[in-house]
C-alpha cells in the first residue's frame, strides 16, 4: 500500500493494543481493505466474499489469515471463524455494509452486532477516504498510483447495551446504535482530513 500509494494514517493508537477487536470499515473500493491491513497496527482478519478467492488469491489471503464467505446463506463455517479470531484475542475486519458502495453506512447489516455483541469485542470504525475519488490513468480500476489516501481510525466503543442480550430485537437496537457512531465518526474524519465536501 505505501509503495502504491500515500496512505495517511490518523489515530491508529486508539485500536487496542491486545484483546478482540472488531474494526468496521466503510466500504466504496476494492482497495480499502487492504489499505486498512497494510496500515492496521495489528494483523487484521476481514470477512471476504468467497469470489474473491480465486487461482493464486486463495493461497494467498488464506496464508495471511483472511476468512473466506458465501453471502448467498447463512455461512455457519464463517461465522464460527470469525468467532473464533475475537476467542483468541485477535482483530476482526469487516464492512458492515455488505458490499461496495457508497462508504457512508448508510445500510448496515446485523452482523456487525451479532459479532461484537457475542463476543463482547469493542468496535473500532475506520474511515477509509480518497480511495474512490478518481480512476487513475495506468490502471483505471485503481485510484492514481502514488495519490493520498486517508485511513482514520476512531475511538472504540461498546455495541450492546450492557445486558448481553442477543435477541432480534438487542441486535437490531444495537445495529442502530452502531450505525450512529459509524456515521459520526465518518462525518469528523472528513472534517479532520479537509475532505468534508469530497466523496469517499
Amino acid at each position: 500500500m505505501y509503495g502504491l500509494w500515500k496512505p495517511r494514517v490518523l489515530g491508529a493508537w486508539r485500536v487496542p493494543a491486545a484483546g478482540p477487536v472488531v474494526l468496521a470499515v466503510n466500504h466504496s473500493h476494492n482497495i480499502d481493505g487492504p489499505m486498512v491491513m497494510g496500515t492496521a497496527p495489528r494483523p487484521v482478519h476481514f470477512l471476504i466474499k468467497r469470489e474473491a478467492f480465486v487461482g493464486p488469491l486463495d493461497p494467498f489471503l488464506r496464508g495471511i489469515g483472511q476468512l473466506k464467505v458465501d453471502r448467498t446463506t447463512a455461512d455457519r463455517a464463517a461465522v464460527i471463524d470469525a468467532l473464533g479470531v475475537l476467542e483468541r484475542g485477535g482483530v476482526l475486519g469487516i464492512f458492515p455494509e455488505g458490499t461496495r458502495g457508497e462508504g457512508d453506512f448508510a445500510s448496515l447489516r446485523a452482523g456487525l452486532a451479532y459479532f461484537a455483541v457475542r463476543s463482547g469485542a469493542p468496535i473500532v470504525p475506520v474511515a477509509v477516504l480518497g480511495s474512490a475519488e478518481r480512476r487513475g490513468r495506468a490502471i483505471p480500476g485503481l485510484p492514481p498510483l502514488r495519490s493520498r489516501v486517508d485511513v482514520v481510525f476512531g475511538d472504540p466503543f461498546e455495541a450492546g447495551d450492557g445486558s448481553g442480550r442477543r435477541t432480534r430485537a438487542a441486535l437490531d437496537a444495537a445495529t442502530v446504535r452502531i450505525q450512529g457512531r459509524l456515521a459520526a465518526h465518518l462525518a469528523d474524519a472528513k472534517r479532520l482530513t479537509g475532505r468534508s465536501n469530497d466523496e469517499t
